[in-house]
C-alpha cells in the first residue's frame, strides 16, 4: 500500500509538474521575440525583399482605386528602389490618375509643359528622348522595369521604376517631402501627393521603410578575392548604421571617400583622402568586371562630371556597394548600383604602384 502511495504521489508531482511547464510556456511562445524553433523545412527565414506585406499595409481606397498592374509596380518598383510605395502611387495619381487620363502627353507626345507619360517625366529629365535602348550612356531617369531592353517613357513599368529613382536621388525615404519637390517644385504639390500617399496606406501614415535586415546580405566577405580585400570590406561592412558626417573619418560617421579611406587604413595601406583623389588613384577597371573591393563613382552634379566624379562607394559584391551617401539619406549602408545614374567608371586601387609595393613590404616583412 505504502509503495502505490508513493506511485500516486509521484504520478501527482509529474503531472502538476507538466502543466506548470506549460503554463510557463505558453505565453512566451506566443511572444514576438521568442525565438523560432526550427521546422521540418529548417529555421524561419528572414523577409530579404519579397512582398510579404502585399495588401496587409495598403487601404480600401488603394485597392480600389489603383489599377491592379500599377499597384504591383508601385509596390515591386518601391521596394526594389527603396522608396515607399504609397508616395510613388500618390504620384502616379496626381499626374495621371494611373495612367488614366486621356489628356495629352500621357500615352504619346508631351502635354504643355513637355512632359511625358503615366509619370510625367520631362523628356530631358527622362534621358533625351522618350525610347531609350538598354544599356546606353545616357544622363536621365531612362530605366527599364519589365526587362525589355528599352526604357519607354509610356510603358508604365518604365516609368515607375525611373520616378521611384528620382525619388530616391532625391532624398526618399527619409526626407520624402524634399525629393517629392524636386519633382515638381510647388509644395502644394508635395502636400496634395502626401495626402493621397496617407488615405493609400491603411494607418494613414507615411513612414520610413526599415532598414535591410543584415542577414539578407549575400556572403559578402566570402566573395573576397583575396584576405586584404575581406579585411577591408569587414572594416567598411561594420560601419553600417553609421551616420553621414562630412569630411568624416569615423569612428562616430564618414563621408562618402571616408569609409573608403579609412578601410584601406584598416589593413596598412594608404589611398588619397578625398574622393577627388581616389578618382585618378586606381586603375580603371571596365563595367562588369568589377570586384569586390574596388571603387565605383559618380556624377554627383555642380562641380562634378566624368573627369571629376563627386561620389564614391565601395564594391562588396556584384552590383552592390557599401556607401555613406549624404546627410539626408540615411545611415551608412550596402545599397545597389547597377541602376543608379551618374555612374563615372569603376577603379581598382589595390592595382596601383604604390599599393602594390606597400603589399610587398608587408609581404617581405
Amino acid at each position: 500500500m505504502r509503495n502505490n502511495k508513493h506511485l500516486r504521489l509521484a504520478l501527482i508531482l509529474g503531472v502538476a509538474a507538466l502543466c506548470l511547464i506549460t503554463l510557463i510556456m505558453a505565453p512566451m511562445m506566443m511572444i514576438s521575440g521568442f525565438p523560432s524553433f526550427p521546422s521540418i523545412t529548417g529555421e524561419a527565414q528572414p523577409d530579404c525583399g519579397e512582398d510579404t506585406q502585399a495588401a496587409e499595409d495598403q487601404s480600401e481606397t488603394a485597392t480600389s482605386d489603383i489599377p491592379e498592374e500599377y499597384l504591383k509596380l508601385y509596390r515591386e518598383h518601391g521596394r526594389k528602389v527603396g522608396v515607399q510605395w504609397n508616395v510613388l502611387a500618390g504620384v502616379g495619381k496626381r499626374e495621371t490618375n494611373h495612367g488614366r487620363s486621356t489628356l495629352p502627353g500621357v500615352r504619346s507626345g508631351t502635354n504643355y509643359a513637355g512632359a511625358a507619360g503615366p509619370m510625367q517625366f520631362l523628356i530631358s529629365t527622362w534621358g533625351g528622348k522618350a525610347k531609350i535602348k538598354i544599356p546606353s550612356k545616357f544622363n536621365g531617369y531612362a530605366s527599364d522595369g519589365d526587362g525589355d531592353g528599352w526604357a519607354d517613357v509610356y510603358n508604365p513599368a518604365d516609368a515607375i521604376l525611373g520616378a521611384a529613382k528620382m525619388l530616391k536621388r532625391n532624398g526618399a525615404p527619409e526626407d520624402v517631402r524634399r525629393s517629392l519637390f524636386v519633382y515638381n517644385r510647388a509644395w502644394w504639390y508635395v502636400d496634395q501627393v502626401m495626402e493621397i500617399a496617407g488615405k493609400y496606406a491603411k494607418d494613414g501614415e507615411v513612414t520610413t521603410p526599415p532598414e535591410a535586415d543584415d542577414s539578407c546580405d549575400e556572403p559578402m566577405l566570402e566573395a573576397a578575392p583575396t584576405s586584404t580585400v575581406a579585411a577591408i570590406l569587414e572594416y567598411a561592412l561594420a560601419q553600417r548604421g553609421k551616420p553621414y558626417i562630412w569630411g568624416g573619418t569615423g569612428p562616430a560617421g564618414y563621408d562618402c571617400s571616408g569609409i573608403i579611406y579609412m578601410a584601406y587604413r584598416s589593413v596598412g595601406l594608404t589611398i588619397p583622402r578625398t574622393t577627388f583623389g581616389q578618382w585618378p588613384f586606381g586603375v580603371e577597371v571596365p563595367e562588369g568586371e568589377e570586384q569586390a573591393g574596388d571603387l565605383v563613382f559618380f556624377n554627383s552634379g555642380p562641380g562634378t562630371g566624368p573627369d571629376r566624379p563627386g561620389h564614391v562607394g565601395m564594391v562588396v559584391s556584384p552590383g552592390k556597394m557599401v556607401e555613406a551617401r549624404c546627410r539626408l539619406c540615411g545611415p551608412i549602408k550596402v545599397t545597389t548600383y547597377r541602376e543608379r545614374t551618374g555612374i563615372v567608371g569603376f577603379t581598382r586601387p589595390l592595382q596601383h604602384p604604390q599599393i602594390l609595393a606597400q603589399l610587398k613590404a608587408r609581404e617581405q616583412g
